[in-house]
C-alpha cells in the first residue's frame, strides 16, 4: 500500500449471510497488508423476516471483542455493523443501536420496502428512473433520520442497473435529491463512504464516484470513510489506496475512523 494510514471500514465476516471468512482471518489479512485499522461491519438487514437481530448482535459482538483483544497493539479493530433498510423498521433499529456496544454503524439500502435486493431484480419489469427516484428518496429519509455513522455505497443500484445490465441512466435527473442527501449528512455530522467494490466489478469505479465525493465536499462534508466491502479475507483493503487518492483529489485531507460512534480523523499521507 502506498499510504501510511490505510484503513478498511467496510468488511464482512462469516456472520454475514454472504460472508465467507472468520473475523480473525479478516484482521490477519488487514494486518499483513499494513493497515492501521479495520471495522468488521456484518450485514444486519433489519427488514428481513428470517433474522433474529438479538442473537446475531450478541454472537457477533462476542467474536469482535475476542479479535479486538487478540490484535491489541497491532491493529485497531472497530466493532461494526451494516444496518440495511433501517428506515423500514426504525423502532427496532433504534433499540438495537442503544442496546449493543458498537463503535461504527454503516447505514445502507440494498432494496426498497417489500422488494428484493437490487441484485435480484429483473430490470425489464421496472422503470429504472422510478426505482432510482424511490431509492434516493428513501436514502434521503435515512440521512435525515441519522441512525448511523456513515452512509454506505450511495450509488449501490448502479452496480446492477448501469454496470451489469448496461442500462444507460442520466444521473443528472437525481442531482437535486442527492445534493439534499448531502446537506442532511452534513447537518447531522455524518460521513459519506467511498466504497471500492465497484472498482473490481463491471462498473470499474467507486460507489459513489469522484464527482459525488466532490459534491459532498462542496456541500460542507467533513467526514469520509473508506471501505472495500470485502466478503473474503483476501480482499480486505482492496482498492483502499485508490480511494485515498480519490478522497485527496476531491479536497479531503483526512479520512475518518470511529470509536464508540465518535469520529477520529486520520491524515491522508
Amino acid at each position: 500500500m502506498s499510504y501510511n494510514n490505510i484503513v478498511d471500514m467496510h468488511t464482512h465476516s462469516a456472520f454475514s449471510f454472504d460472508g465467507n471468512d472468520s473475523c480473525s482471518a479478516l484482521c490477519e489479512s488487514a494486518y499483513s497488508k499494513g493497515a492501521k485499522a479495520i471495522a468488521i461491519t456484518d450485514h444486519c438487514d433489519i427488514d428481513g423476516a428470517d433474522i433474529n437481530v438479538h442473537e446475531f448482535c450478541s454472537a457477533q459482538l462476542k467474536e469482535l471483542e475476542s479479535v479486538k483483544g487478540a490484535y491489541s497493539g497491532r491493529l485497531k479493530v472497530m466493532k461494526g455493523i451494516e444496518i440495511g433498510q433501517g428506515i423500514y423498521r426504525k423502532e427496532l433499529t433504534e433499540r438495537v443501536l442503544c442496546q449493543y456496544d458498537y463503535d461504527f454503524v454503516l447505514g445502507s439500502l440494498h432494496n426498497l420496502e417489500n422488494m428484493e435486493d437490487f441484485f435480484f431484480l429483473n430490470y425489464k419489469d421496472y422503470d429504472v428512473y422510478e426505482l432510482l427516484q424511490r431509492y434516493f428518496e428513501d436514502l434521503h429519509e435515512l440521512a435525515d433520520w441519522g441512525a448511523f455513522d456513515a452512509l454506505a455505497h450511495l450509488t449501490y443500484p448502479l452496480r446492477y442497473i448501469a454496470a451489469r445490465e448496461k442500462i444507460s441512466v442520466d444521473m443528472s435527473k437525481f442531482d437535486n435529491i442527492i445534493d439534499s442527501i448531502f446537506e442532511k449528512l452534513v447537518s447531522n455530522k455524518k460521513a459519506l463512504e467511498i466504497n471500492t467494490s465497484g472498482l473490481f466489478m463491471e462498473m470499474k469505479d467507486t460507489l459513489p464516484n469522484i464527482s459525488y465525493v466532490k459534491r459532498f465536499k462542496r456541500a460542507g462534508g467533513e467526514y469520509i470513510t473508506l471501505g472495500s466491502d470485502s466478503h473474503y479475507a483476501k480482499k480486505v483493503c482492496q482498492g483502499i489506496d485508490i480511494a485515498m487518492k480519490l478522497a485527496y483529489d476531491a479536497g479531503f485531507r483526512s479520512i475518518t475512523v470511529y470509536k464508540k460512534h465518535q469520529p477520529v480523523l486520520m491524515p491522508i499521507e
